[in-house]
C-alpha cells in the first residue's frame, strides 16, 4: 500500500512511524529538528492520517507496507523509530527484516500483549454525529463527559478534517480499528531475537513499559538499552520533546 509521507533532511535515513490514532502531523515538530543530522521520512500508517484504508488492519499488513515503502523510495536499510502501535509495526518489522534495520528506537510500548483500554475512546467516538457540528470545539464539549482528559480529547481531535466546504469527517478509519483492536494490542513474538542496537524510551508517568515488561524486552532484543523521561506520560514524545529529542539522537551518534 503507498503511504503518504513527509520527507526533510539528508543523511542516513530514520523513518518515524506514529500511534494509534496518531499520524504524522503529531511529529513534525521533532521531525524537523531530527532533519539537522538525518533523512527523516515521518509517514501515515494505514487507516491513519491521509494514508489509504484498508480492512485489513494488522501488524503484518503494516509491516508490509513499510516494506514497500523502503523499495518504493530505495532505501536498503534505515533507522527505525516507532510510538506505540508505531513501535509494535517496527519491532515486528526488526524481526521480519533485520537487514533493513541499523537501529531501532521505540517509543513506550513493549512486546508484551495489552488490555484493550481504547474501546471506550473508539465508541466515544462513533458516538459523535459529525452532521451536527461545524467545528472541533464543539465535537470537544460532546465529548467531554465520555473522555474527560483534555490532553486525550485534544489528541483525538486532530483526527478531524473537513470532508468537503459543510462537513466534518475523521481521519483515521475508526470502524476498521474497532474491529481489530485484538489484534493491534497482541503480543509479538519470534524465534530469532533483534540483535542490534535497540533504545526503548518510556514515561516515567506510563505503565506501557514497567519493570515487569523488561525480561521480555531484553529476551527479544538482548542488545538493547531502556530510557526513562520524567514526569512523562504515554506520550512522552510531546510532553517532553527536548528530552525526547537528546536522547534520541545521542542514540542515534553513537
Amino acid at each position: 500500500m503507498e503511504l503518504n509521507y513527509q520527507h526533510e533532511g539528508s543523511g542516513h535515513p530514520l523513518i518515524i512511524l506514529h500511534g494509534l490514532f496518531g499520524m504524522l502531523d503529531n511529529w513534525i515538530s521533532l521531525s524537523r529538528k531530527l532533519a539537522e543530522n538525518f533523512s527523516v521520512y515521518t509517514v501515515d500508517q494505514r487507516n491513519h492520517g491521509r494514508s489509504r484504508r484498508h480492512s485489513v488492519f494488522n501488524y503484518h499488513a503494516m509491516v508490509d507496507d513499510l516494506l514497500e515503502f523502503m523499495e518504493t523510495h530505495e532505501i536498503e536499510s534505515a533507522y527505525l523509530l516507532g510510538h506505540s502501535m508505531g513501535g509494535k509495526t517496527t519491532m515486528q518489522f526488526s524481526f521480519d527484516y533485520p537487514e533493513k534495520v541499523d537501529k531501532l528506537i521505540v517509543a513506550d510500548i513493549s512486546p508484551d500483549e495489552y488490555n484493550q483500554k481504547h474501546d471506550r475512546l473508539i465508541d466515544a467516538l462513533l458516538s459523535v454525529d459529525l452532521s451536527k457540528y461545524s467545528t472541533r470545539s464543539d465535537v470537544d464539549k460532546n465529548l467531554k463527559e465520555r473522555i474527560v482528559s483534555p490532553r486525550i480529547r485534544q489528541f483525538l481531535l486532530k483526527n478531524i478534517y473537513w470532508k468537503d466546504r459543510s462537513s466534518l469527517g475523521w481521519k483515521a478509519n475508526l470502524e476498521v480499528i474497532q474491529e481489530n483492536l485484538t489484534e493491534i494490542f497482541r503480543a509479538l513474538d519470534s524465534e530469532q531475537p533483534f540483535d542490534k542496537p535497540t533504545l526503548f524510551i518510556r514515561g516515567a508517568d506510563s505503565n506501557y513499559i514497567t519493570d515487569l515488561h523488561v525480561p521480555r524486552i531484553k529476551e527479544l532484543f538482548p542488545n538493547s538499552e531502556i530510557e526513562t523521561i520524567d514526569d512523562a506520560s504515554h506520550w512522552l514524545h510531546a510532553e517532553k520533546p527536548d528530552e525526547f529529542l537528546k536522547i534520541t539522537e545521542s542514540f542515534l551518534k553513537k
